[in-house]
């Protein structure tokens, strides 16, 4: 098969395959830049806790988890010291799991590292055009209504 023949090739397949590359030198990359202990579940648990933070049970309806595996996930990047548990601004036994400043500055470093990788494939690939047509794809299939939340699901 040659390099730009993929049009037999199934949808699914392709985005899968893309977002397993994608994904595997970003991470390898972060592992790079100090950042090995971390896996793809928590980056997409700290997208999920930015701005004022989320109870357990916030973080696992965003994540599309249990709530035993949103607190296995709470429990495993407190201990790390990525996130901490406040009290609820609305009182009662409720705690907010909020990003603490290690958490922030990982965000940061993630974000120069994703930016580097884009502009690298946006040599050998129209990344403007690609992310028209996914987000087309994603407001045919979800609506008009922003962005569905990333859940591992696969």
């Amino acid at each position: 098969m040659m390099r730009d023949d993929y049009a037999d090739v199934e949808l699914t397949f392709l985005l899968g395959l893309g977002f397993q590359l994608v994904l595997g030198e970003f991470t390898g990359r972060l592992a790079e830049a100090g950042y090995g202990d971390l896996r793809p579940i928590h980056g997409m648990a700290f997208q999920a806790l930015k701005g004022r933070g989320a109870t357990a049970t916030e973080l696992a309806e965003r994540l599309g988890v249990t709530k035993q595996a949103a607190g296995q996930i709470v429990d495993d990047l407190e201990r790390r010291g990525y996130v901490r548990r406040d009290p609820h601004p609305e009182g009662g036994r409720r705690k907010l799991v909020v990003l603490t400043a290690a958490a922030r500055e990982h965000l940061a470093v993630a974000g120069r590292v994703l930016h580097e990788l884009e502009a690298e494939l946006g040599g050998s690939a129209d990344l403007g055009a690609l992310r028209r047509e996914l987000g087309r794809v994603v407001r045919a299939l979800h609506g008009q209504d922003g962005l569905p939340p990333l859940r591992p699901v696969w």
